[in-house]
């Protein structure tokens, strides 16, 4: 077994908890390779690579960070079925279950004592003034620019105009997405190894703009109009944003690619709920 270990370096004490991941891995048979030998300096048996070859050598990833390290991950992995799993070092870390107390955890991966969690991803294509192709885990945000002013979202299901939403934005998030921004803004929790996508509208200006759900093999396409003609903007899973032109509209469906998560129970995401989201 071979694990890429990925420390997020900008999360304080992730270089220790990593040192202390790399020999408890090494010590229970795995081989640990990294991009960053300088972290490991005083732990014999990690191996420099570059992420390239990284990537090709491992079984699986090992993230320290937060749920943004191993979406991080998941996407510089995306279409070579690695399994991941992260070490949380951050405040919530629903992605990444264990907690860097329970580094103990890390044992069961060299001797193969896990389960694979397959996450559905979302296609996301912009057509019109440009063309885009992207892929979220969590979800698509489509939002407003300017916090004075409110955005128009239409929403179409197979061609069939669905809601028009009034409002800040609107939340496209996948099964894995609904705890995130989606739960924020008052859209339900899905079981993730449910196939759908939920869509959720952002301060709705109407009290008749419930969350949707749709089924694994909906197309849906998605139009934003600013009465000011200033355009709207959409993110990624929050990473940096794009303008989208009046004349623009996205595309959404469910991926064809997967992303494979390590399991140590069959119910990971309902005990980080229970755990993290309710404050025990």
């Amino acid at each position: 077994m071979t694990v890429y270990l990925i420390p997020n370096p900008r999360k304080e004490h992730s270089g220790d908890v990593a040192v202390k991941a790399a020999r408890i891995l090494i010590e229970s048979g795995a081989e640990v390779v990294c991009e960053m030998p300088a972290v490991y300096a005083g732990v014999p048996g990690v191996r420099p690579a570059s992420e390239e070859e990284a990537l090709r050598l491992c079984d699986c990833i090992v993230t320290v960070g937060g749920d943004g390290t191993i979406l991080h991950a998941a996407r510089r992995s995306l279409g070579m079925r690695k399994p991941l799993v992260g070490v949380n070092l951050g405040r919530m870390g629903f992605l990444a279950t264990i907690e860097s107390y329970e580094l103990d955890k890390l044992c069961r991966i060299a001797a193969g004592n896990y389960t694979i969690d397959r996450r559905n991803l979302l296609s996301v294509e912009v057509h019109g003034s440009r063309e885009l192709c992207l892929t979220a885990m969590n979800d698509l945000v489509i939002a407003k620019r300017n916090i004075s002013q409110t955005i128009e979202v239409d929403v179409y299901c197979d061609g069939i105009p669905v809601n028009r939403y009034q409002g800040d934005g609107v939340i496209l998030a996948t099964p894995t997405g609904s705890t995130a921004y989606s739960l924020s803004a008052g859209g339900p929790i899905l079981d993730a190894r449910i196939e759908g996508i939920v869509v959720t509208p952002i301060c709705a200006h109407s009290m008749r703009s419930p969350s949707i759900v749709f089924s694994a093999g909906r197309r849906l396409r998605v139009c934003a109009h600013s009465p000011s003609k200033e355009p709207a903007q959409m993110s990624c899973d929050g990473g940096d944003g794009e303008l989208l032109s009046c004349d623009d509209f996205i595309d959404v469906a469910l991926s064809d690619k997967t992303i494979e998560l390590m399991c140590f129970n069959e119910a990971d995401q309902f005990e980080a709920i229970d755990k993290k989201l309710k404050g025990r």
